[in-house]
C-alpha cells in the first residue's frame, strides 16, 4: 500500500523526546520556549507562540483581534472544518466566499461584497500549502480597516513574493498566522500548533489565554526563590504545547528545508508523469507563490465518478483522499450557522447542502482528489500512482 502521506520521524526526534522525558519537565517549559524562538526566526516573525493545535491557534487569534458573539468573519467554506469552527467558538458567524478554481484559495474579488457593518476580520487559508493572494487580500482589508488572520495550517515552508523578494509564510503577511503540526503536515509534533505575529500585545494575549489566564507562568514560579501566588483574572483555556512535542518540533524544524526541497521535486515529477492524461487538471502554482506541496491535488476529467476512481486506486494499493471539504455542506453547519455574500446582502437563495455563491468550492470538493506525496516516496511509487490513475479514469 502506498499511503497518502506519512510523518518522517528519525532517531534524532526520538532522542530529543527521550531527553525531554529524562529532564523531568515534560509539560510546557523551556523546550517550548526554544521551539518558539527557532520558529519565529525561521519564518521571520517577531513573535511565535506554541499551542496545542492549529484549531486552538485560530481560536486565540480571533479572540485577540476582538471577534465576539454577533460578529462576522469572512472566510472560505472550502477548508477543513476547523477553520469555520474556530469562528463559531467565538460566537461569531462565518461568511463564506468562493474560491479561485485554479489555486483552491479564497477569491479576493469576492471578499468585498461579503463585508458588512458586522464584519470583524478576514480569515484566509493557504490551502494545501499553496499561498493565497495576500497582496490583494491585504489591500481590501486595509481599505476596510479589518485585521487578517492567515490559516497557514498546511503552509509551513511555503513562500510568497513580496516586492520582488521571497518571504516565508508566517512572517506574517497579514496580522496573525496560524500553523498546524498534525502528522499530515510537512513537519509534525504529533499534535500542536503555532501563532506568529509582529504585535507584542497580541502575543502576550495568546500566552495568557493558552494557560487558563494564569497571571504568573508555572515556569517562573518553579524558578523563583520566593513563594509566588498566581491569579486568574479571567476565563482562559488549556491550549498548551508540551515540552515533549516541542523537543520533536525543534528537530523537525531543522529538517524542514530538506523536506520542502524533496516535496517540490516530487511535485515536478508528478507534473511530468500526469501531464499526458487527457482532461486531468494539474495543480496551478502562481508566479508569486512557492508551495511546500503539503498535498498534490488534481482535478478529474469531466463526468468522472470521483468515488469510483478513488476505489479503483485503493484496490490497486494506492491511498487517495477526496479534495478539501466544504463546511457549509456538513450537518454541523445548518443555515443558521453561516452566511454567504448573497445572504449578507439580503438576496440569498441558498438551499441545504448547496449555495450558488460557493459553486467553485462545491465543484472542487466533488471533482478533485489528493495523491500520495511525502518524503521517501520513490520514483517507482510515483509511476505506479500515475499508471493506476490512468487506468482508473478509463475503467
Amino acid at each position: 500500500m502506498i499511503p497518502i502521506t506519512k510523518p518522517t520521524i528519525g532517531e534524532e526526534e526520538i532522542a530529543a523526546a527521550a531527553a525531554a522525558l529524562r529532564s523531568g519537565w515534560v509539560s510546557q517549559g523551556p523546550r517550548v520556549a526554544e521551539f518558539e524562538n527557532a520558529f519565529a526566526a525561521f519564518v521571520g516573525a517577531e513573535h511565535a507562540c506554541a499551542v496545542s493545535s492549529c484549531t486552538t491557534a485560530l481560536h486565540l487569534a480571533l479572540l485577540a483581534v476582538g471577534v465576539k458573539p454577533g460578529d462576522e468573519v469572512v472566510t472560505v467554506s472550502h477548508s477543513f472544518i476547523a477553520t469555520a469552527n474556530s469562528i463559531r467558538y467565538c460566537g461569531a458567524l462565518p461568511v463564506f466566499v468562493d474560491i479561485d478554481p485554479e489555486t483552491f484559495n479564497m477569491d479576493p474579488a469576492l471578499i468585498e461584497p461579503a463585508i458588512t457593518e458586522r464584519t470583524k476580520a478576514i480569515l484566509c487559508v493557504h490551502q494545501i500549502g499553496m499561498p493565497c493572494d495576500m497582496a490583494s487580500i491585504m489591500t481590501i482589508a486595509e481599505r476596510h480597516g479589518l485585521p487578517v488572520i492567515e490559516d497557514a495550517a498546511c503552509a509551513i515552508g511555503s513562500e510568497i513574493r513580496i516586492d520582488d523578494r521571497w518571504e516565508r509564510i508566517g512572517k506574517p503577511h497579514g496580522d496573525i498566522a496560524c500553523f498546524s503540526f498534525h502528522p499530515r503536515k510537512v513537519i509534525t509534533t504529533g499534535e500542536g500548533g503555532m501563532l506568529t505575529t509582529n504585535n507584542a500585545e497580541w502575543d502576550s494575549r495568546f500566552r495568557l489565554l493558552r494557560q487558563h489566564c494564569m497571571s504568573v507562568p508555572d515556569t517562573k514560579r518553579h524558578a523563583s526563590a520566593e513563594v509566588i501566588f498566581e491569579g486568574y483574572p479571567e476565563v482562559g483555556f488549556n491550549y498548551r504545547m508540551t515540552d515533549l512535542q516541542a523537543a520533536v518540533g525543534a528537530v523537525q524544524l531543522g529538517r524542514l528545508p530538506g523536506f520542502v526541497e524533496e516535496r517540490r521535486a516530487l511535485a515536478r515529477t508528478y507534473g511530468a508523469l500526469l501531464s499526458e492524461i487527457p482532461g486531468l487538471g494539474l495543480p496551478h502554482e502562481p508566479a508569486w507563490a512557492r508551495s511546500n506541496w503539503q498535498s498534490y491535488c488534481v482535478r478529474l476529467p469531466p463526468n468522472c465518478d470521483q468515488r469510483h476512481v478513488m476505489q479503483q486506486m485503493l484496490d490497486a494499493g494506492i491511498a487517495t483522499r477526496r479534495a478539501i471539504m466544504c463546511a457549509h455542506r456538513e450537518a454541523a453547519y445548518p443555515a443558521a450557522n453561516w452566511s454567504c455574500a448573497a445572504r449578507a446582502g439580503g438576496r440569498c437563495d441558498c438551499e441545504a447542502g448547496t449555495c450558488a455563491c460557493l459553486r467553485q468550492s462545491e465543484v472542487a470538493q466533488e471533482t478533485a482528489i489528493v495523491l500520495p506525496l511525502f518524503p521517501g516516496l520513490t520514483g517507482e511509487d510515483q509511476e505506479r500512482v500515475g499508471e493506476a490513475l490512468a487506468r482508473a479514469l478509463t475503467d
